[in-house]
């Protein structure tokens, strides 16, 4: 529906700032028409107040054109493909298993998408390091291992302990907790540098959410997430 006022100013250009602060909207969401123009007094009306209006009228809201995100395909690997990475990783573990505190445990298995390992002990946080850097360096290297021989690369998902599953909770919570104080304080909020497994678990938390909206910014690999409040627009 369209929304037209009139504004009245000192000059054109408060006329015009009036008249958007009143529709609480940006210069670029209305058309201005000048109705009395501040340059176009006689000289029997140089000491009368000076006036001026200007028309502003709201543009019909342009529905967001969404992005079409095309899903990102999966490798595959063939049986033979997923036993010789196995066996790779397998050789590898065997051998870094023994520099490893006692009673550490592990397991390899292979899927068609991939190689997953899983290392088990209660005394292994210095594999994790801070914020995961320490794991997400050897799930690379282990991805290297698993590739070789192999004419693409294996993907490896690495876990420890159980990190990543405490931390996909942990970065739930931060994120209901920054919109619940970005929506109060109408400001954004700039999260740490994380890795991009950790950004979607952000970014996928607070879709839904109406009020806020999540971006990424900056480059690899201080890339971050910055929260901000969403306005409504009029």
């Amino acid at each position: 529906m369209e929304k037209t006022i009139i504004s009245e100013g000192r000059t054109t250009n408060e006329a015009i700032e009036k008249g958007l602060k009143e529709l609480n909207v940006a210069k670029s969401r209305v058309d201005i028409k000048v109705l009395d123009s501040d340059d176009k007094r006689s000289f029997f009306s140089i000491l009368a107040p000076r006036v001026v209006k200007v028309q502003l009228t709201l543009k019909e809201k342009e529905e967001p054109k969404k992005a079409q995100i095309k899903p990102k395909k999966e490798l595959e690997y063939s049986e033979e493909e997923q036993e010789k990475a196995k066996n790779s990783l397998e050789e590898f573990m065997k051998e870094f298993v023994t520099k490893l505190p006692e009673g550490t445990t592990y397991e390899v298995e292979a899927t068609k998408t991939g190689i997953n390992v899983n290392i088990e002990n209660s005394n292994l946080g210095f594999l994790i390091g801070h914020r995961g850097e320490t794991l997400y360096a050897m799930q690379n290297i282990m991805s290297t291992i698993a590739s070789k021989g192999i004419d693409k690369k294996v993907r490896v998902i690495l876990d420890i302990e159980g990190y990543k599953a405490k931390r996909e909770k942990t970065l739930e919570e931060l994120a209901l907790k920054i919109a619940k104080t970005v929506v109060r304080t109408r400001k954004p909020v700039k999260l740490e540098p994380m890795q991009a497994y950790e950004r979607k678990i952000i970014h996928t938390k607070l879709q839904e959410n109406p009020r806020v909206e999540t971006n990424s910014v900056g480059e690899e690999p201080y890339r971050r997430i910055v929260i901000s409040y969403k306005r409504k627009e009029i």
